[in-house]
């Protein structure tokens, strides 16, 4: 931390902190700004293990970069140890559950880089991208089993001009997951499973959440996961906005729910969502579904959404009992655009 404190002292120009090769336990790091160097690097060439110890962490995550402009972080592998507390997550028997710690999250940074980072066993999500301005990240490892809890590789929220492209991620929830507040997000060549997908939500959950507008995923594969690409929305939500959000040129590899918009989710009431999702774009994605229902959009009756479909080919993979079945299309509420070849085809 002092190394940090006379880096982001240092006047004028660059700072380059580095973490030699070795092994660090230690517990929360706050990497604080604002610098009076104009652009700081932060190398990691050796292994960051948190502690387990959950006392410890008395804010919600272990490692923040906050407050800093012109930051690049890279290399280093940053193990989170969750393995050793996700017996304590209760997220999935309750609502209010307090989640563990974030391995690390970059919060109110602008123009900041970062590549060539492997995440382990994050306690809750491997990263949080929260209000920030021009943030692009590539090369990243993200790795937890497909059983851990709220492990999602990316979680992006508030923030505009992001970039996140080849990395591999494989966890026990959402790949990629985007929050309230994001505009003008590319996903772009990613690999993702096992894991929940790549989704836009949940959204919905809470008042006067910001509208996610401008999200272009493309040129992925997903393989294993439990969803494809997603966008989800909690029933009975308050009213704000999902728009111009485009899947494209996606490869799916035995993936349960290729395609789904599902505005019940994370609850059973019966209350309609008030999230309107419009200008939703599914542009040649193919591959292989395990269930029939390849394509899902479940939409909300106070305001359904509108939707187009291009060139979609899902196979569907069953076992060698239902094998003759051919992959299906549903919907509800939905208005349905369609384009080139469609299998399944497009219900109306």
């Amino acid at each position: 931390m002092k190394a940090w404190v006379a880096a982001c002292k240092s006047g004028g120009g660059s700072a380059r902190l580095v973490f030699p090769k070795g092994t660090y336990v230690t517990g929360p790091l706050v990497f604080a700004g604002p610098c009076k160097a104009s652009k700081i690097t932060v190398e990691v060439q050796g292994t960051i293990k948190a502690t387990t110890d959950i006392s410890e962490y008395t804010s919600p995550e272990w490692i923040l970069f906050e407050s800093i402009k012109g930051l690049t972080l890279t290399g280093g592998i940053f193990d989170g140890r969750g393995e050793t507390v996700w017996k304590y997550n209760d997220c999935h028997q309750n609502s209010d559950c307090q989640l563990l710690p974030t391995s690390i999250k970059f919060s109110k940074l602008t123009n900041t880089v970062v590549h060539g980072i492997t995440s382990l066993n994050s306690k809750s999500f491997h990263t949080h991208v929260y209000m920030c301005q021009n943030f692009k990240a590539y090369d990243l490892t993200i790795t937890a089993p497909s059983n851990s809890p709220n492990t999602d590789g990316m979680h992006i929220s508030l923030s505009d001009l992001v970039n996140v492209s080849n990395s591999v991620i494989g966890t026990g929830d959402d790949c990629i997951s985007i929050g309230q507040g994001v505009t003008n997000l590319g996903v772009t060549k990613i690999t993702c499973g096992p894991g929940h997908g790549i989704s836009v939500g949940s959204l919905g959950k809470y008042d006067d959440e910001k509208d996610v507008s401008g999200v272009v995923v493309s040129n992925c594969t997903l393989r294993d996961t439990t969803n494809g690409v997603r966008i989800k929305t909690y029933s009975g939500s308050p009213p704000s906005k999902a728009s111009g959000i485009t899947f494209q040129d996606i490869i799916m590899d035995a993936v349960k729910n290729p395609i789904i918009v599902d505005q019940k989710y994370g609850s059973h009431k019966s209350a309609a969502s008030k999230v309107q999702i419009s200008g939703v774009h599914y542009k040649n994605i193919v591959g292989t579904s395990t269930s029939d229902v390849a394509v899902s959009l479940l939409c909300s009756s106070q305001v359904p959404c509108d939707v187009e479909l291009v060139d979609i080919d899902l196979k569907f993979q069953g076992s060698s009992t239902n094998k003759a079945k051919s992959a299906s299309s549903s919907c509800l509420n939905a208005k349905v655009k369609t384009g080139g070849k469609l299998n399944p085809p497009a219900c109306r």
